[in-house]
This record gives C-alpha cells, structure tokens and sequence, in this order.
C-alpha cells in the first residue's frame, strides 16, 4: 500500500524548473511576513546575502525559496533584498543556479 503512494506522489512532484511566475495568482505569495513586520530581525543575522545583479538572470528561485518574503524586485525584475526582514538564513542563495548570490558577513553598521 505504501509503495502505491509512493509512485502516486512521485508521478504527481513537478521540478522547479516547470515552475513559471505567474504573478501573486500563480505561486504561493506570503501577504504577511512571519512576524518580521512586527520586530526587525536584521539584528538577527551573523551573515547576510548580497546579490551580483550583474549576474542574475531573473528565474526568481530567490523569490520563491525565501521563507521570509524579504525579496521583492526592481523595475527591471532583478531581486531586492529587504535587510530589516531577512534573517540571513542564505536559502535564497543555496537555490540560485547561477550563484549571484554571496555570503556576507554581517557588520549591523
């Protein structure tokens, strides 16, 4: 029986990359985020991402994978970190393909 769920689940995942924004309608869009509004959780961080918009090439896996909703975009589509959300957890950074995403150490200036 379990080995039945298994292939029904495993026929049913579709991979990231058949992933397609679609704006807010199109894929789970956070309206409140976490409790990060309430408190800035800047101070939290020992490192922080900094994005090489130079090297992005606007697949929103960033945007996707935040589990804060501390990235929002520019005019021109790249990602906008919002430092007084984001707790440095750097998922956004282990999912960019093209890795423009770095590993700052934090200075809280």
């Amino acid at each position: 029986m379990v080995k039945k769920i298994v292939k029904k689940i495993k026929k049913k995942s579709v991979g990231i990359e058949k992933i397609e924004y679609l704006g807010k309608e199109g894929i789970p869009y956070v309206e409140a985020k976490g409790n990060s509004l309430e408190r800035d959780v800047g101070s939290w961080r020992v490192f922080k991402p900094v994005i090489d918009k130079s090297k992005c090439i606007k697949c929103r896996r960033c945007w996707i994978s935040c589990p804060e909703s501390a990235i929002t975009f520019d005019k021109d589509g790249k990602p906008i970190i919002d430092y007084s959300i984001c707790k440095g957890c750097l998922v956004c950074a282990e999912n960019c393909p093209v890795k423009c995403i770095k590993k700052v150490r934090e200075t809280h200036e």
